[in-house]
């Protein structure tokens, strides 16, 4: 649900490119990284009908 709203940690990461000014010269590589990622991610949601295994089973370290 949080892909499909945008809401995911990868359309928040794009958004910090987008909006801190230092980010936005080198941010082009890491935004198209993005939007790899959630072409792959719907992809694989409809084929398996679930997030990716990195997705689903990813936490935060520490």
């Amino acid at each position: 649900m949080a892909v499909l709203n945008d809401l995911d940690r990868f359309h928040l990461a794009k958004d910090v490119v987008d909006r801190v000014p230092r980010f936005q010269r080198i941010g082009g590589h890491f935004k198209q990284f993005v939007r790899d990622k959630l072409i792959e991610h719907k992809q694989y949601i409809a084929e398996y009908g679930d997030d990716m295994p990195e997705i689903r089973e990813w936490k935060w370290a520490g």
